[in-house]
């Protein structure tokens, strides 16, 4: 079961030496964690695509990868990984082969371990990776709630440039988009008619008439019925009440 109030992190092992595959699931095997392994690339590939995975298994947080595989080389898959899922990958290899470290931290890894391999150094440099995993998910879903502004019977989602009255979606042009962010940011706030110039049209404000920002501010209004929303600060310019 996931710990409580916790998403349960989940570790790929792409091993071909059977033994030492089974024996880092145990390792990493928690209450916080889960770890499966697979030896080939073609049974990795298809693993990282969500075929074949266990049921409780929705995605994963970082792969150990080894180096030297039956059917390929384990850089190349590297630079798949990274393209494909942006998961944060251990590279597992040989003592001796410092340019397969050095290659592999240029292709994008975010760390390396040699064989042979303490269980201690292995658990707390695999722990590193999935705390910042952690913090990197955690980053982004606050980022994505920090776009989604819900005023009364409104809702405007930003990233998705989905915007709502009500139940009713409402079309917004681009214009009209940056406009309304500004506002619905700066809500409370009078802004200058020339401030919203430069933030909306930026570099070719001083070649656009100071109509055009009217006649968007009257559509915007139009479209979310927002009258008594989006106020004339006469002399100065708009506030988002």
């Amino acid at each position: 079961m996931e710990t409580e109030g916790r998403k349960r992190q989940h570790i790929l092992i792409i091993e071909d030496d059977k033994a030492l595959a089974a024996g880092l699931c145990r390792a990493l095997q928690s209450a916080e964690t889960s770890a499966d392994s697979c030896g080939t690339l073609q049974e990795a590939d298809r693993r990282l695509k969500g075929e074949g995975q266990q049921a409780s298994v929705t995605g994963y947080d970082l792969v150990l990868l080894d180096v030297n595989l039956p059917d390929g080389n384990g850089l190349d898959f590297l630079q798949e990984i990274k393209a494909k899922y942006g998961i944060s990958v251990i590279l597992l290899t040989a003592n001796d082969m410092e340019i397969d470290i050095v290659t592999g931290l240029e292709l994008g890894a975010d760390d390396y371990i040699t064989k042979p391999f303490s269980l201690a150094v292995l658990r707390a440099r695999v722990a590193t990776q999935l705390r910042r995993a952690r913090e990197q998910a955690e980053a982004k879903r606050h980022a994505g709630r920090e776009q989604i502004i819900e005023i009364d019977e409104y809702r405007f989602d930003f990233g998705r440039m989905e915007y709502y009255r009500g139940n009713m979606q409402v079309e917004l042009s681009r214009t009209e988009q940056k406009l309304l962010r500004i506002l619905v940011e700066n809500r409370g706030i009078s802004l200058t008619r020339e401030r919203l110039l430069e933030r909306i049209w930026s570099s070719e404000a001083e070649f656009v008439d100071e109509n055009a920002l009217s006649v968007t501010v009257k559509r915007l209004r139009d479209k979310l019925g927002a009258q008594e929303r989006i106020r004339t600060v006469y002399g100065v310019g708009y506030r988002f009440e």
